[in-house]
């Protein structure tokens, strides 16, 4: 035990979590949680796959058991009894057919918190179908809402709905589930699906559309790209800059940067929607004469909000990035730093993963079997 990760302090230290391995936000939101102290059990089936550039499943213990066997079951219901938290990210009812659902794992220990996150959500009439971070987009609105008019959507990665939607909205939940077990000691099921936390994030646009300030087609909006001040520029070199001067002393300052002239319609008529294309046009024909560079260069320190498009590697290397300690380095990996940070209980030194079942003798020991039982157990192939 003394180099797991719950050894080494964290706000979350002494916390023991069950993460049953899967794919998606399930693993982003158990690394977050062992980021910050707590004893995250990787719980994977024999044979699993590695990845050591996968940053998502640091600073975990790994155990690999057969749940399909009954010993293997056993096992997990044992981890389960002394966890404070279990998560899983399976298709409703994978949990109850392995006989490790809620009813089966909070009558056994009434502190858990049940954490379970799935695509479409555990009931309706596409709670059992496949899905991925675009499907559940597509449902929401949000994803005809992103990118060019006449273009097809674009995905935005897995940001939105896995990882915001999916993962962030689960930490939440499980975060607060916490504090209530603190006061009345009862755990609880926390239900959380990507479909309805992507849906959660679209709550200021979906008003937005209420008041009739946001028309529904891309690129006629504030934040979609419509607006010339709030959208991307190519320049001379090839390389692009974001823009985002919304407000009028951010706006004027652009306008300075761009040189435009005081009585043209750019500088007066900011918020007329009418104007927008020929703006944007107008823009995009200056800031092409110049590279990234120049542009840089003149914005200075100026409250323009023009900044440079970096790739990761740029990013990486940027010395806003760097000062801020945005990013490290582990085993060769570059992968964002634990957050956020806090003062009196920092995140401990991040671990890289480890292959599947390296700590399978430990966990084990740690439920109070001893080396010739855990033995038969890896002879019988019950864990690996």
């Amino acid at each position: 035990m003394a180099d797991s990760p719950a050894s080494a302090g964290g706000a979350l230290a002494g916390l023991k979590i069950i993460e049953f391995a899967g794919l998606g936000p399930v693993p982003f939101a158990a690394m977050m949680l062992a980021d910050h102290g707590a004893d995250v059990i990787r719980l994977e089936r024999p044979g699993a796959p590695f990845d050591p550039h996968d940053p998502v499943q640091r600073n975990r213990r790994s155990v690999c058991i057969n749940l399909k066997s009954e010993a293997g079951l056993d096992l997990a219901l044992r981890l389960a009894d002394q966890a404070d938290v279990v998560l899983e990210g399976f298709r409703p009812g994978v949990m109850e057919r392995l006989g490790l659902g809620p009813d089966v794992l909070l009558k056994r220990n009434p502190g858990l918190v049940f954490g379970r996150l799935s695509g479409w959500g555990q009931t309706g009439p596409m709670a059992d179908q496949p899905g991925r971070d675009i499907n559940y987009l597509s449902l929401t609105g949000i994803l005809a809402a992103l990118g060019a008019p006449g273009e097809p959507p674009p995905p935005p990665l897995n940001l939105v709905g896995d990882y915001g939607g999916g993962a962030m909205m689960f930490l939440a939940g499980l975060l607060m589930a916490l504090v209530s077990r603190a006061t009345s000691g009862q755990g609880q099921v926390v239900d959380a699906s990507i479909l309805a936390g992507s849906n959660f994030l679209s709550a200021w646009v979906r008003g937005q559309v209420s008041g009739y300030r946001w028309e529904q087609r891309r690129g006629a909006n504030l934040l979609d790209g419509g607006a010339p001040f709030y959208r991307c520029y190519a320049c001379a070199c090839g390389n692009w800059v974001a823009v985002g001067a919304i407000d009028p002393a951010s706006y004027a300052s652009l306008m300075d940067l761009l040189e435009i002239d005081s009585q043209s319609p750019l500088r007066t008529e900011q918020f007329d929607r009418k104007q927008w294309p020929q703006m944007s046009d107008e823009m995009a024909e200056r800031f092409a004469t110049q590279s990234r560079a120049a542009w840089l260069a003149r914005a200075g320190d100026g409250d323009c909000c023009v900044t440079p498009v970096l790739n990761f590697d740029e990013s990486a290397a940027h010395p806003h990035m760097v000062a801020n300690n945005i990013n490290l380095e582990v085993d060769a990996v570059t992968q964002p730093s634990p957050s956020p940070s806090l003062s009196a209980t920092p995140a401990p030194a991040v671990r890289g993963p480890v292959q599947p079942g390296t700590h399978t003798r430990e966990v084990l020991e740690d439920l109070g079997l001893d080396a010739a039982a855990i033995d038969r157990l890896l002879e019988s192939k019950v864990v690996a």
